[in-house]
């Protein structure tokens, strides 16, 4: 009986250990992407929301205040018209769900947040995967990002030199709204950043501290890699920027009424984005 009790004990230390970490999230079972049709390549998970934000900012399905009014506060939105263009990636978070689909693709939005991700489709720029770690095994509620820069759709949108590394350092720049970009290839772990950012009359404070250790610093079984490593350097440096977002103030009314002048219901957004998507589409059309 004392076996079978020390047996218990230590399974259930074991299954909260799954859920706690001091830096607010639990391991995924891997630090990759899995990108379907390359023949077994991946992409780096190189960005982590920590469970220690605020839940609100954790939270995927608000229309004001959630993680999408947090990203907008940046300079990221979401994909032009609501349309996915190009193929899903799959990540397991070890939360006991395996391997699952993004939760969405996010992308610069170039200073206009109704329609710019359409023109980042079309002409390139920095984005992001992003899946949330909130299966049974592992409900911690963080958010882990795949973000890199992507080239034009006239070039395959594959990844610039260097473009998984520049992807995180410039996202983590305009979410901490630094004066100057980030020294990529000077960073170390703990390296920190911090700043603050507005969106629909909330203001996010964000802190960032880069840590070594979690992912691969490798070439190996990352996709575009050849034109991706700069210098022979591992096209993955290995550093993971983990992200804790607090929110500092929220609108004095309801947002939906008052404090939405980023965020558009599918309505508006069809009325306000079907003529630029005509054009995209037929730029895209040209450009292939």
């Amino acid at each position: 009986m004392r076996a079978v009790l020390s047996l218990s004990l230590v399974s259930l230390s074991y299954a909260l250990s799954i859920q706690q970490r001091d830096n607010g999230f639990t391991d995924p079972a891997s630090w990759l992407t899995n990108v379907p049709a390359t023949n077994d390549l991946h992409e780096p998970i190189n960005i982590v929301i920590s469970a220690d934000s605020d839940d609100d900012v954790l939270n995927t399905n608000l229309t004001t205040g959630g993680a999408g009014t947090y990203f907008q506060s940046f300079g990221y939105s979401y994909e032009c018209l609501g349309q996915h263009q190009g193929v899903h990636q799959s990540a397991d978070l070890a939360d006991g769900r395996g391997a699952v689909n993004e939760t969405a693709v996010i992308r610069w939005d170039y200073g206009d947040v109704v329609v710019g991700t359409c023109k980042e489709t079309v002409n390139g720029g920095a984005h992001f995967r992003y899946w949330a770690q909130d299966g049974s095994k592992a409900k911690t509620g963080a958010l882990f990002l795949a973000a890199s820069y992507e080239q034009a759709v006239a070039q395959g949108h594959g990844i610039v030199p260097n473009g998984y590394n520049l992807g995180r350092d410039w996202l983590v720049g305009n979410a901490t709204t630094q004066s100057s970009l980030i020294p990529t290839a000077e960073l170390t772990s703990g390296a920190t950043y911090s700043g603050e950012t507005t969106a629909s009359n909330y203001t996010y404070s964000t802190s960032v501290q880069y840590i070594s250790g979690l992912a691969s610093n490798t070439s190996d079984g990352i996709n575009h890699a050849d034109s991706v490593s700069v210098n022979g350097a591992p096209a993955n440096d290995g550093l993971v920027a983990v992200l804790t977002v607090k929110i500092l103030s929220k609108p004095k009314v309801d947002a939906s009424s008052a404090g939405s002048r980023y965020l558009r219901s599918g309505t508006e957004l069809l009325l306000y984005t079907t003529a630029y998507t005509l054009l995209a589409i037929a730029a895209v059309a040209l450009m292939i």
